[in-house]
């Protein structure tokens, strides 16, 4: 499982720059609401972490899509699906959010403390936001592996992973 994780960290680099593609958006979303809410940094400093918020929930979905696709392109994601241990599937599927959480949302955790200053917002409020983030961006990922396997087999299936996770990641 190891090799599985370091293989899909591996694709996860070379497909594109998931992780910078994802940290530039996030910080497209975050520079660009100041521009609609006004300059007032009370109210920017009050918004600031449901901002953060929804700027990481939309960068993560942007990864999503490949997240069983080179499996889906090689043929082992129909060897795994064929197999007779379920419980194979569910380690693999696990292992292979792990890895795009690694690799695609950890920067967007990471970016976040400074992404919080554009926001005006508190220490104690940016500390606060990283650590949510850091343990709810995991529920994004696998909610969102759920939306990836069902349009895996669709040529551009991005738009209808987006559709299909974000009501669910709405509380």
């Amino acid at each position: 499982m190891l090799a599985l994780f370091a293989r899909d960290i591996r694709l996860n680099i070379r497909a594109g720059g998931g992780a910078l593609t994802g940290v530039i958006f996030f910080l497209t979303v975050i520079a660009t609401i100041p521009f609609g809410v006004g300059p007032d940094l009370k109210l920017l400093a009050r918004i600031g972490p449901a901002i953060l918020w929804i700027g990481a929930l939309l960068s993560c979905l942007l990864g999503l899509d490949r997240l069983f696709q080179a499996d889906r392109e090689d043929g082992s994601l129909d060897l795994l699906v064929l197999g007779n241990d379920r419980h194979m599937l569910a380690v693999t599927v696990l292992v292979k959010c792990l890895a795009h959480w690694a690799g695609s949302v950890l920067p967007l955790v990471i970016a976040a403390p400074l992404l919080g200053l554009f926001m005006n917002m508190e220490p104690l409020g940016i500390g606060a936001t990283a650590l949510t983030l850091l343990v709810g961006t995991p529920a994004i990922t696998f909610i969102g592996a759920a939306g990836a396997a069902v349009a895996v087999a669709l040529p551009r299936g991005g738009l209808l992973i987006s559709v299909l996770v974000l009501p669910l990641t709405i509380p």
